[in-house]
This record gives structure tokens, sequence and C-alpha cells, in this order.
């Protein structure tokens, strides 16, 4: 089973400039998280799978209460969180754009991309 949380909204304190790290800006976030297929006609009760509002919170904490200055950082903090925190995740992936990029030119996000299996 896959479980899909798609553009998550958090403002956040993250980035390489200082300026970054003191205003903050959007991030958006996108997580999928896999269980094993095996257990999925066993799944009869919340406590059976993967509660994505628990999941959606350990997002917003590391997204909200946390500072990096690299998105990677960001991206590895979510993943550990996650694999910590739910048994019945065997595989997650991650995806976090950042809208607001200082760069001298025209783009519309920057993101990073990980993915992780147990």
């Amino acid at each position: 089973m896959k479980i899909h949380l798609n553009e998550m909204v958090f403002y956040g304190y993250h980035g390489v400039h200082p300026e970054e790290r003191k205003l903050g800006q959007r991030f958006i976030v996108d997580l999928t998280v896999e269980s094993d297929s095996a257990l999925d006609s066993k799944i009869k009760h919340l406590s059976d799978t993967i509660d994505y509002t628990k999941v959606f919170a350990e997002i917003k904490h590391v997204m909200e209460k946390k500072q990096f200055v690299l998105l990677e950082n960001c991206a590895n903090c979510i993943l550990d969180d996650i694999f910590a925190a739910f048994d019945l995740v065997c595989k997650a992936k991650v995806i976090i754009r950042k809208p607001s990029v200082p760069i001298n030119g025209s783009l519309s996000s920057v993101e990073v991309e990980m993915q992780r299996s147990r």
C-alpha cells in the first residue's frame, strides 16, 4: 500500500543565506510512504495501517520547529523521523519544494527528492 501526502505547505526558516533563516519562507512537501503489501488485506482499523494525520504532524514539526541550511538535511531528518515513528513504513520518498529561491534568474521552484527503504 502507498499513502501520498501531497502539497503540504509549511512556513520554515531554512536556507543557506542568513536572511532565509531569519525571515523564513514557504515550503511545499510531498511524501509517499509504503507498507508491506502482504499486510493490505488485514487492514480493518486505524491501528492496522499508517495514520497519515500523525505522519503530517511529524513533517510539520520538522518543517516548522527545526532549522536547516540545506534542504538535503531537512529531507534526511523527515525520513529519519518517519522511519523511527512508524514501524509499518518500509519505504518512503520525500520531495521538498522551495518556491522562493534567491537565484538571479527565473524559475518556479527548486526541489530536493530523497527516497529510502528499511
